[in-house]
């Protein structure tokens, strides 16, 4: 029994025509029958790369609340005891003793700004409390968005706000003193 020997010819191209070639390397081979996936840039490719010229650096963010506690806020190193109003960049006393006090009057420096703010941020303390609808109403009028929130969250609110660079002011009562976490002694 003799053993069928196959032979692979492939036809080859020359200056003289085209050959028979026992290779088993493809006549024709073409770089995109071939082509794997490629990890670098092509030419192409590397004409699209985006570049940036900083012509001014950015003022920095304004205000940030770094803390706050019964007796206050510290407000960029600035410890500010009592209800606090931010105004960027003006860090005031803000006569109010809890949610009842805010009045029409008691945010009448927060629509007399100039350049009018885009939102206004109240923090009510411990909880989120409910605002006279007159003040409300006010605000309104004004185009001042309004976000009553506790205090805490509103804190948060203000800062995020801040650094994102929208108009924005802040109405902060303190939170009170949470016995919450206490040890009991029997």
């Amino acid at each position: 029994m003799a053993a069928a020997v196959r032979t692979r010819f492939l036809l080859q191209r020359s200056t003289q025509g085209l050959l028979l070639s026992p290779r088993a390397v493809p006549a024709f081979s073409s770089p995109f029958l071939c082509r794997a996936h490629r990890l670098e840039p092509g030419d192409d490719e590397l004409y699209q790369r985006t570049t940036m010229t900083v012509i001014k650096n950015e003022a920095d963010s304004g205000i940030l609340i770094h803390s706050y506690s019964p007796a206050g806020f510290n407000v960029d190193g600035n410890r500010v005891f009592g209800p606090c109003a931010l105004l960027p960049p003006a860090i005031l006393q803000w006569k109010v003793g809890s949610h009842e006090d805010i009045t029409e009057e008691s945010i009448s420096l927060f629509h007399m700004l100039e350049p009018p703010i885009e939102i206004l941020v109240l923090g009510t303390g411990s909880r989120v409390e409910r605002i006279n609808p007159s003040v409300l109403a006010l605000l309104k009028r004004k185009r001042i968005a309004v976000e009553v929130q506790d205090t805490p969250n509103a804190c948060a609110t203000f800062n995020f706000l801040n650094t994102e660079r929208r108009l924005v002011a802040a109405g902060l009562i303190p939170p009170s003193y949470s016995r919450a976490l206490e040890v009991k002694q029997d």
